[in-house]
């Protein structure tokens, strides 16, 4: 007699199916790229914020603007080939995440919004990937900076019935997801079980570790800054007020000691593509 608790067989078909995408040596490739490919550009966005703190030029940008400074590098487009590449691969890897759940999330609720998470991370970096693309093509630019996308999408929703609580539950989240970042992975650290640090001694693995504390801490001052400015601009009905990375930057360093504020922020930045250096070597793929 067959046991009640024998799996599904198109469960454990999925689960075959989860395993051989997670493992397979091209995917993980890719996403090993991808990582690295997000090291660079963070480290770009977080160098030229630094620059501008010190007052040695510099500029407040985010992610595409990251891609317009490698491609005017001399063979730019050959390095954009590459981080296309890897933006690609990211993005893949992202939504491998969320469908195949490799990170053991599991299907409760909780589980259920980090997949989806996973799922928005490469759909935006799918879209990141294209905007190199073009790029490479000379087909056009990058796209739109995160601060015009941002006011692009919450004007569509404020035109919306019951747009400004809409646009206000956007903002909350964003702030859970600030918060989020602040707990779970500045202080907890708990992105310490994805990575397999053996290899290195112990000052290398601290080393890490720190960078991933304080490139998280940054985001979550970044994504704060962005969730506040959205329930603004729910509360003014102005979709002007919402701001994007680039903006967020340039909010810090408006404020008073701004050069002190946004150096900080963007020296956490550049830890986070260090971090992300060290999850393309180290994260546990699959």
């Amino acid at each position: 007699m067959r046991s009640n608790t024998t799996v599904p067989r198109h469960v454990q078909e999925a689960k075959q199916t989860a395993r051989r995408a997670a493992t397979n040596k091209w995917v993980a490739l890719l996403a090993r790229l991808g990582y690295a490919v997000k090291g660079v550009v963070y480290v770009i966005i977080g160098w030229l914020a630094a620059m501008l703190a010190v007052g040695h030029g510099g500029t407040t940008t985010d992610q595409r603007g990251a891609l317009t400074t490698i491609s005017g590098q001399p063979f730019g487009k050959f390095l954009l080939v590459i981080v296309t590449i890897g933006l690609f691969g990211y993005a893949l890897w992202s939504i491998i995440q969320a469908i195949f759940d490799t990170e053991g999330e599991g299907r409760d609720a909780k589980g259920i919004i980090a997949r989806i998470g996973y799922a928005a991370v490469g759909i935006a970096y799918g879209a990141l990937a294209f905007g190199a693309y073009q790029l490479v093509a000379g087909s056009g630019s990058a796209g739109k900076s995160s601060t015009s996308s941002t006011q692009d999408w919450t004007a569509r929703l404020l035109h919306l019935p019951f747009g400004v609580a809409l646009v206000v539950i956007v903002g909350l989240v964003v702030l859970g997801i600030a918060g989020y970042l602040f707990y779970k992975k500045a202080y907890k650290a708990d992105f310490k079980r994805h990575l397999s640090l053996t290899g290195l001694n112990e000052s290398m693995r601290k080393g890490a570790v720190f960078a991933g504390r304080f490139g998280y801490a940054a985001l979550a001052v970044v994504f704060t800054i962005v969730g506040i400015f959205l329930i603004v601009a729910a509360v003014q009905h102005n979709p002007g007020e919402a701001k994007g990375l680039d903006s967020a930057l340039a909010e810090l360093a408006s404020q008073p000691f701004g050069p002190i504020l946004l150096g900080i922020v963007a020296l956490g930045l550049i830890a986070y593509g260090i971090y992300s250096f060290v999850e393309a070597r180290y994260r546990k793929v699959g």
